[in-house]
């Protein structure tokens, strides 16, 4: 029966007719309403009459909507708001706050969205905040550090954005947050705080400068992506101290020089990419102390001349890409202890003279890639030795 209907999706729905002939009685059961891509007319008829009083999720997206209706004041109940790239909300109206029960709101692709209220901060319940491409946003209020149970915050593509508030510290239920793309050149020291944070993306904030030295109290932190930080040059020496790291990316942060000694205490990374680093010129001897890396990725870093010979101590090891590093002119002899290397790339590295003789002891390796080591004289025997070779491409060294 349509009265005890609980849930209804009417996505790009334009039949008022139908609507008006059921009337508000065969909707005051519902739970679910979507009304994705729904007609003006067929909103209005949803927000101008009180049957959205017991609804938990709610979805408006891509609906020509410039603000929220008045009648969701009454959705106590409600616990998902999805306006997703609703492109004409301008604004968020000040009784959000009155949503207690509200966990989910999800503002991603608001593209003229430009500040959000103060009352934000009363959502007691509210685990996911996502803000992804609310490119005119250009602050949060600071009472966004009232959020305790805040879980995950999205604010990647905030084009405009340049800073964070220092209330943002207060998060202790956060463990993931997102600034992918933002326009800041610091973060707060506050951050610091964020106890219980497990993935920091700050990917593609070219005009971050520095990291605070806070950051190395991040202790719950398994992920930290600065891939593409171009102004980034140099990392805290603390960063030793972020015992929980697994990942860490700094692929495309062109002007870093070096990497701290401490790196060599990140006892759990297991994944380090420095992809394209192009003024990395070595890399620390600590390196070797990784015990739990699997992948360490320099393709591109066509500055670095040497490898220490301490990564003959990464046991654990899987793969390592040295892939068009055209200044690396040889290997050290202790590469050959690598016992659970699988992967070895080295095309690109054009002025690689010669392979150690070592490198027949790596009894795990299964792909050796070769091509374009135009000064690559000769192979050492040693290489029939690799019992467990599947591919071996060496295009482009002499016969």
């Amino acid at each position: 029966m349509v009265e005890n209907l609980e849930g209804i999706s009417l996505k790009k729905f334009d039949d008022l007719l139908t609507l008006s002939q059921i009337g508000s009685k065969g909707f005051h059961k519902l739970k679910l309403v979507d009304l994705t891509e729904a007609s003006p007319t067929i909103v209005n008829f949803f927000i101008q009459r009180q049957i959205l009083n017991n609804v938990k999720w709610l979805c408006f997206k891509k609906c020509m909507i410039q603000t929220l209706p008045s009648n969701l004041f009454y959705c106590l109940q409600l616990k998902v708001l999805d306006l997703t790239q609703c492109l004409s909300l301008k604004k968020i109206p000040p009784f959000i706050g009155q949503l207690n029960a509200l966990q989910e709101f999800d503002l991603n692709g608001c593209s003229k969205l430009k500040k959000l209220p103060s009352s934000i901060g009363q959502l007691n319940a509210l685990q996911e905040l996502n803000l992804n491409g609310c490119s005119k946003l250009k602050k949060l209020p600071s009472s966004i550090g009232q959020l305790n149970a805040l879980q995950v915050l999205n604010l990647s593509w905030c084009s405009n954005l340049k800073e964070l508030p220092s209330s943002i510290g207060q998060l202790n239920a956060l463990q993931e947050l997102y600034l992918y793309s933002c326009s800041m050149q610091e973060l707060p020291s506050s951050i610091g705080q964020l106890y219980a944070l497990q993935k920091l993306d700050l990917s593609w904030c070219s005009n971050l400068k520095e990291l605070p030295s806070s950051t190395s109290q991040l202790n719950a932190l398994q992920k930290l992506d600065l891939e593409g930080c171009s102004n980034l040059k140099e990392l805290p020496s603390s960063i030793g101290q972020l015992n929980a790291l697994q990942e860490l990316d700094l692929s495309g942060c062109s002007n870093l020089k070096e990497l701290p000694s401490s790196i060599g205490k990140l006892n759990a990374l297991q994944e380090l990419h420095l992809l394209e680093c192009f003024d990395l010129e070595e890399l620390p001897s600590s390196i070797g102390q990784l015990n739990a890396l699997q992948d360490l990725n320099l393709a591109g870093c066509s500055n670095l001349k040497k490898l220490p010979s301490s990564i003959g101590q990464l046991n654990a090891l899987q793969e390592l890409d040295l892939s068009w590093c055209s200044n690396l002119k040889k290997l050290p002899s202790s590469i050959g202890q690598l016992n659970a290397l699988e992967e070895l790339h080295l095309h690109g590295c054009s002025k690689l003279k010669e392979l150690p003789s070592s490198i027949g002891q790596l009894n795990a390796l299964q792909k050796l890639q070769l091509y374009g080591c135009f000064n690559l004289k000769k192979l050492p025997s040693s290489i029939g030795q690799l019992n467990a070779l599947k591919s071996f491409i060496y295009t482009g060294v002499p016969s």
